[in-house]
């Protein structure tokens, strides 16, 4: 085959591929909506359409699950709230707007928010990313924890990758290299791992792991570092360097929050 040819089909295969991947029905999507805020009154604000409107829409959608976190007291992330929506597809997550915008309960119920005024406005601003499930967990969980609600810890991770390429291979150890079977075995109960599709901090992944509080956190970190199938795989030659930042975030849910 000709240079210029065997170019070009390796160019179709591979968007035929990632279309594919991207596209297929098997899989949840996700969207997380960061909301980033100066005030109490607008947290109250958000908490309010949050709580009263938006979720309420989004269940008579068919969405049994959002999930409504906040940063830890002592977390580093400011005065932020984050919305995670899992769409069943992409038609679902697509068409998500529009039925919001015919829903005349949403509507009234969420006046405040929605109607806000340029200088009043109920956030500084919002960041959404879109994700894809992995294929080893393919939709969401809500976590079996038995701890106080207000104690739990909720830990949202994003590993940054040098190029796109490392992002897959980071993607390969969670899925082929039973990454997510590994935490699934030691616990970790996680509400879902995913590979960013559109967002501020590409190429990237990101997961959410659950823990019934700050102790149970770190004792379940030290028996993941010390198990002997996380040594064997984070040493084969084949996954190395595929992360270039990782951060890491401590939330909370809301009294209202579906996770």
């Amino acid at each position: 085959m000709k240079p210029f040819y065997k170019s070009l089909f390796l160019f179709g295969l591979f968007f035929g591929c990632l279309h594919t991947y991207a596209f297929s029905a098997d899989k949840y999507y996700y969207q997380l909506k960061i909301y980033h805020l100066k005030t109490q009154t607008q947290e109250d604000k958000l908490d309010n359409y949050l709580q009263n409107a938006y979720l309420p829409a989004m269940h008579r959608m068919g969405i049994k699950q959002i999930g409504v976190f906040k940063p830890v007291a002592n977390d580093t992330a400011g005065r932020r709230v984050y919305v995670l929506v899992p769409f069943s597809s992409w038609k679902q997550l697509e068409g998500s707007n529009d039925a919001l915008a015919s829903d005349q309960q949403y509507l009234a119920a969420g006046k405040e928010y929605i109607d806000a005024p340029y200088n009043d406005i109920p956030y500084t601003r919002l960041e959404t990313i879109i994700l894809r499930a992995f294929p080893k967990m393919p939709a969401p969980a809500v976590p079996g924890l038995t701890g106080n609600k207000t104690d739990r810890v909720y830990e949202l991770r994003s590993y940054e990758s040098p190029t796109e390429k490392y992002n897959v291979n980071k993607v390969r150890m969670f899925n082929v290299g039973d990454e997510v079977a590994l935490f699934k075995r030691l616990g970790f109960n996680a509400v879902f791992y995913a590979e960013v599709l559109a967002g501020s901090h590409m190429p990237n992944l990101m997961y959410m792991t659950t823990f019934n509080n700050r102790a149970d956190r770190e004792a379940h970190w030290n028996a993941f570092s010390n198990d002997p199938q996380w040594k064997t795989l984070v040493a084969k030659p084949e996954y190395q360097h595929n992360v270039s930042k990782a951060d890491i975030l401590f939330l909370h849910p809301t009294a209202y929050s579906d996770f």
